[in-house]
């Protein structure tokens, strides 16, 4: 009888601890995934944050320059197409990174062009507004880098996370799925050229 009482004690004992492992990992692939939607909230909203800036500062070349149309329908246009973007996502409910990135990229070498075409009207160029507006931009641009590394951080981590044993049994089970990394366009890696 003792024996049995001691058997039943250890598999009782097995049993709540592998329920414990269990609920922490678990908990832990909720925890993560959750940290990755928030850092891809911060890049969304830095993308917010360049979209509503871009409108103003598009709106304040136009004052200096109406003859210039192309350049400022060039930047509309891929505004517009980038928050576009911003709602697409993969068939599994991701946002869809690569379309997002292109069209991101897209409008930073319209911009470039935007920031280049200045160096012909100096009025522009020294105008109190313009230069916060691209100050403000420039800050943004260096907000997205941070908060696209950060997210990447955290997808590294959730990926770790639900890919490591005994982990990735429990993810298959609850369908925890490996999330994709923020990565550069193809292209991304030279330096963009501005002619007028």
């Amino acid at each position: 009888m003792r024996r049995l009482l001691i058997t039943l004690g250890v598999v009782f004992g097995l049993l709540i601890l592998g329920y414990f492992m269990f609920k922490g990992s678990y908990n832990r692939m909720v925890e993560e995934n959750e940290t990755v939607k928030g850092a891809w909230a911060q890049v969304e909203d830095q993308y917010q944050r360049r979209h509503d800036l871009i409108g103003n500062l598009v709106e304040t070349v136009k004052g200096y320059a109406n003859k210039e149309e192309d350049i400022l329908v060039q930047v509309t246009q891929a505004r517009a197409a980038a928050m576009a973007a911003m709602q697409s996502t993969t068939s599994d409910g991701q946002p869809d990174l690569a379309a997002i990135q292109q069209s991101q990229s897209k409008l930073g070498g319209a911009m470039r062009g935007m920031f280049g075409y200045t160096e012909n009207y100096p009025d522009l160029k020294s105008s109190k507004l313009f230069s916060d507006l691209q100050a403000q931009i420039e800050g943004t641009e260096n907000r997205l880098s941070t908060a696209r590394s950060r997210f990447n951080d955290t997808v590294q981590g959730y990926n770790k996370l639900i890919l490591a044993f005994p982990n990735n049994f429990i993810a298959g089970m609850f369908g925890f799925k490996e999330r994709d990394y923020f990565k550069s366009v193809d292209g991304a890696d030279t330096a963009p050229e501005v002619k007028f």
